[in-house]
C-alpha cells in the first residue's frame, strides 16, 4: 500500500475518458504503480467497461478511505450528476458541468492532502462553457479552484519535454502577450520541474516566435530581441543552461536526439505538433506551478469514436504513471 493515491477524474462523460479509464485501471501495470480513485460517474463506467467487452467490478465509495484496491475492481466516488440515458459523442451541458464538478472534487482532495495528485481525463471546452464554466481547459480551471495566479502546460514524452509560454489563445493573441517576464517566470517553472523530476541541471532550448527564430530581425518586427532574448540572458546569468532563441523547426530535432532535455515553446500548436507526431499514446500533459500534481491524457474527447470501444488507453496508463513517478520524487 505504498503506492501514491490519485484522483482519476471522468473527463466529459460523452466522450472516449469513461472508456480510457477503464482500460487503463484494468491494466495489470497500473496497479504496481498507483492506486487511483475515479471521480466521476459508476453507471458511466459500467456502459465504457461493456463498450470495452470487459466486465469489472464498479463500486461507488463514499471517500478515498473507502476504496478497497483489488484486481478487476474500479473505486469511484460519485457525485450523481449524469442521466442515464447521455448519448455518446455529442456535446451536452449537463455533461459539461459533471466534468467541471469532478475537478473541483479532486482538486478538494488534492489540496487536502487526501491523494497524492491528480490525472485528468479529457473533457471538452464547449461542454463546459454551455454548462456556465467559461474556461479554456483544465490547465486554467485548475488554477482557478487552486488559487494559483501563473501556471504552464508542459507535455512530456520519452523523447521530447515541452513547456509553453502561451497555450489556449488565439496566435495574433499569444505573440501579443508574450513578453519577458513571462518568458523567463516559464523556463523558471520547467526548470524546476526538470529538477523535481531528478535532473539536476536541465539544459533548456528556447523557441523563437518567427520563422529561423527571426533570422537576425529579417522575419517578424524584432520579437525575438524584445521578448525572449532578455529572459534567456537573465537566466543564463544565474548560471542556468539556457539557449535561445532556437529555430523551432530545429530545437524538436535537437532535443529528440538528446541534445536539449526541454523545448520552451511560444505557443500552443509550436509545442504541441511536434509532440503529437510521436503518437497521442505517448504524450503525457502536465500543469507545471500548481501546488498539487496534475496530469493528463494528451488527446481530447474523441466524440467521433467515443462509445464504440477502440480508444487507446496508452496515454491514461502513462499519466498515471507520471503522476505517480512525480509523487514519488516529492518524497526524495
Amino acid at each position: 500500500m505504498s503506492t501514491p493515491l490519485i484522483a482519476l477524474t471522468m473527463g466529459d462523460g460523452s466522450g472516449v475518458g469513461p472508456e480510457v479509464i477503464v482500460g487503463a485501471l484494468l491494466a495489470p501495470e497500473t496497479a504496481a504503480f498507483c492506486r487511483p480513485v475515479v471521480i466521476g460517474d459508476a453507471g458511466r463506467l459500467r456502459k465504457a467497461a461493456a463498450c470495452l467487452g470487459v466486465r469489472p467490478e464498479v463500486v461507488t465509495v463514499d471517500g478515498v478511505a473507502g476504496a478497497v484496491f483489488e484486481p478487476g475492481r474500479i473505486n469511484v466516488i460519485d457525485p450523481g450528476l449524469l442521466p442515464g440515458d447521455l448519448p455518446w459523442g455529442e456535446v451536452s451541458a449537463v455533461a459539461g458541468g459533471a466534468a467541471y464538478e469532478y475537478v473541483r472534487l479532486a482538486g478538494e482532495l488534492a489540496m487536502s492532502g487526501q491523494v497524492r495528485a491528480i490525472c485528468t481525463a479529457p473533457l471538452n471546452k464547449e461542454a463546459l462553457h454551455a454548462a456556465g464554466h467559461l474556461f479554456p481547459g483544465h490547465t486554467e480551471l485548475l488554477a482557478h479552484l487552486t488559487g494559483t495566479e501563473e501556471v504552464s502546460m508542459m507535455l512530456s514524452t520519452a523523447k521530447v519535454k515541452v513547456i509553453h509560454v502561451t497555450t489556449h489563445i488565439g496566435l495574433i493573441d499569444a505573440v501579443a502577450r508574450i513578453e519577458p517576464g513571462l518568458v523567463e517566470r516559464t523556463i523558471r517553472r520547467g526548470h524546476a520541474a526538470m529538477r523535481g523530476s531528478g535532473l539536476d541541471r536541465p539544459k533548456i532550448g528556447v523557441c523563437g516566435i518567427n520563422p529561423h527564430a527571426g533570422e537576425n530581425g529579417l522575419f517578424g518586427y524584432g520579437e525575438e530581441a524584445e521578448k525572449i532574448v532578455p529572459a534567456v540572458e537573465r537566466l543564463c546569468a544565474e548560471g542556468m543552461d539556457v539557449h535561445g532563441p532556437l529555430p523551432a523547426d530545429t530545437a524538436f530535432f535537437l532535443a529528440g536526439r538528446g541534445d536539449y532535455d526541454l523545448i520552451v515553446a511560444m505557443y500552443h500548436d509550436q509545442g504541441h505538433g511536434p509532440v503529437k507526431i510521436l503518437g497521442l499514446e505517448a504524450g503525457v500533459n502536465i500543469t507545471v506551478g500548481l501546488p498539487v500534481i496534475r496530469t493528463s491524457v494528451d488527446h481530447g474527447t474523441a466524440f467521433d469514436i467515443a462509445g464504440k470501444g477502440v480508444a487507446d488507453a496508452g496515454s491514461m496508463i502513462e499519466a498515471l504513471r507520471q503522476a505517480a513517478e512525480l509523487s514519488s520524487a516529492q518524497d526524495v
